[in-house]
């Protein structure tokens, strides 16, 4: 959920401070302990059977190398907005979800998708992609003229242009070498880092949907749009929460673990 300026506001304001922290508290992926060649002996056996327990908790958190300095901040934030998910988003996610029916609700995503086309171009040629900023484009004219504004994403029949990978300001600072920085929790919006942080005010900029909220006054109604975008990108996030968090013996790190592999998956693309 990347609609609320304020806790953009927040990390640039906190982005000096960060980046100077001396205790990187490095939290490198975890390895499985590697078996022993024969089976271990009477005075040995209750050692490995620890260890490998011990590699089997750990396996399920392992990640990038990643550093959190912040991880009592980070967890602190993680709670409350798992608090905020249950009393605030979810109820709102299920109200949207029991108005609008499913092809409904895909209709919007597409056409909020579609809108997205100047952060994924400006990014795209940022990496110097050319050829892939031109298929942005052509997603984006065939999306738009044929698909009735992007209500219908048209281009996902055309071979060409489907499964073209994802582009955005904090890919963008990867594919010039910028490390993730400390990992952390922004308010509402989640699992992130410094420099995906960053990001999201570069993202933030680039989409036209946001573009109303830099022009109030008379024209309240700019606001509904990015409310819009809000509410309807609810189910589908909190369902990658759920999926990162359910069951998991620690929320937190289940969760950025899930954050830094999909990002770490997006930058190989």
């Amino acid at each position: 959920m990347k609609t609320s300026n304020l806790p953009i506001a927040l990390l640039l304001a906190a982005a000096p401070f960060l980046g100077s922290c001396s205790n990187p508290n490095k939290q490198p992926a975890a390895a499985a302990a590697p078996l022993a060649s024969k089976a271990p002996t009477k005075s040995t056996s209750g050692k490995a059977s620890k260890a490998v327990a011990k590699a089997d908790e750990t396996d399920e958190y392992a990640e990038p190398e990643v550093s959190d300095p912040l991880q009592g901040l980070n967890r602190a934030t993680f709670r409350l907005n798992d608090g905020l998910y249950t009393v605030l988003i979810r109820p709102i996610s299920k109200g949207y979800e029991a108005v609008f029916p499913k092809a409904v609700r895909k209709g919007i995503d597409n056409a909020f998708d579609n809108v997205k086309f100047p952060v994924r171009l400006v990014n795209c040629v940022l990496q110097i992609k050319f050829e892939r900023a031109g298929k942005e484009t052509e997603k984006f004219v065939v999306n738009s003229v044929v698909g009735v504004g992007g209500l219908v994403r048209v281009s996902d029949k055309i071979a060409s242009l489907t499964d073209v990978p994802p582009a955005d300001t904090g890919l963008t600072f990867a594919h010039w070498g910028m490390g993730h920085g400390p990992y952390l929790v922004l308010p509402l919006l989640g699992p992130s880092s410094l420099r995906d942080g960053i990001g999201y005010a570069g993202d933030y900029a680039l989409n036209p949907v946001n573009w109303g909220m830099f022009w109030r006054g008379r024209h309240d109604w700019t606001m509904i749009p990015p409310a819009v975008n809000t509410v309807r990108a609810s189910p589908e996030q909190l369902s990658k929460y759920d999926a990162a968090t359910k069951d998991a013996v620690d929320p937190y790190l289940s969760a950025r673990s899930a954050y830094l592999q999909n990002r770490a998956e997006a930058e190989k693309k």
